[in-house]
């Protein structure tokens, strides 16, 4: 699970373009939008493409996307659950 949070960590730096966040800086367990890594709707529809894309995870229902990326650890343990690839 380590490995996969520290894959997630560097994939979503390089989807979302954030030129000046390392993956060290990035907390697993704080909450990707709002107060903890501040992205926004457009974010988290990188972020869906990037599961499709990688780990073969198509969300139905883009509000099941809120629950899924409330951290990088509950979206990890999603996506350990759900791959396909």
């Amino acid at each position: 699970m380590k490995e996969l949070i520290e894959e997630l960590k560097v994939k979503i730096i390089e989807a979302l373009n954030l030129e000046e966040v390392r993956p060290e800086d990035i907390d697993e367990n704080a909450s990707l939008f709002g107060d903890g890594l501040g992205l926004d709707s457009i974010d988290a529809l990188e972020l869906i493409v990037m599961m499709e894309r990688n780990y073969g995870i198509k969300l139905k229902d883009p509000a099941q996307g809120k629950e899924i990326f409330k951290s990088i650890t509950v979206m990890a343990d999603y996506i350990q659950k759900n791959r396909t690839k």
